[in-house]
């Protein structure tokens, strides 16, 4: 199972990413409620009892691994909870049963005042990074809805080639190869992030998972 993550902490001068737990549900599922964020991840809406059943899934699914993605500066030392440092969420899913190299990847800039800030490139940045070292990904495709602009121009930044044009889904998939050239340019932009181990929140008194 993709537990691999569950006590990684990993900090950024910008952004902290933390493993997906209960205590990160009732805020993603606020966010989820966004017509925006349900055609920009082309989802739908759910209960929060089957955001709970997701979150369980995303933790213990052998193909995938995310990540909650915290402001730094806010969440450093503690001073703040989780929840109230949230920004969005970045994901692999490995989507090649036979080709365990190939991860797609999906960055989510929930909370809008943080969107054009660097917030999502630092995140993927990182995320790929953990990818190429700790899962043994070499391969990385992000599809994207043919409107998003910002997105797509974002994963250009970051060497990924458009390389094919949905338009029964109108979305567009990127890839990138992680040469020996890549792998080092990655492990250069995130030389400077700290991984420690990762304290899991106490949900609030009264909050039953079922």
């Amino acid at each position: 199972a993709m537990r691999i993550n569950e006590n990684t902490v990993l900090q950024g001068p910008r952004v902290t990413l933390v493993p997906y737990s209960p205590a990160h549900v009732p805020r993603y599922h606020e966010w989820m409620q966004s017509e925006e964020l349900q055609r920009l991840t082309a989802s739908e809406p759910l209960s929060l009892e089957q955001e709970y059943q997701m979150q369980r899934s995303w933790r213990d699914d052998a193909d995938k691994c995310t990540f909650i993605v915290l402001d730094t500066q806010r969440w450093s030392g503690q001073a703040c909870a989780d929840e109230d440092c949230m920004v969005g969420d970045v994901n692999l899913f490995l989507t090649d049963t036979e080709d365990p190299t190939l991860s797609e990847i999906e960055i989510m800039i929930a909370e809008p005042r943080y969107r054009g800030r660097g917030f999502g490139k630092e995140a993927t940045l990182m995320m790929m990074s953990y990818g190429v070292t700790k899962l043994g990904i070499t391969k990385f495709e992000a599809k994207i809805g043919q409107d998003n602009e910002a997105s797509i121009c974002m994963f250009k930044k970051l060497h990924f080639k458009e390389v094919a044009v949905n338009s029964v889904f109108q979305e567009v998939t990127l890839r990138l190869d992680v040469s020996d050239q890549e792998r080092q340019w990655l492990l250069e932009q995130t030389n400077h992030i700290n991984e420690k181990s990762y304290v899991e929140p106490q949900l609030p008194a009264g909050v039953l998972v079922t």
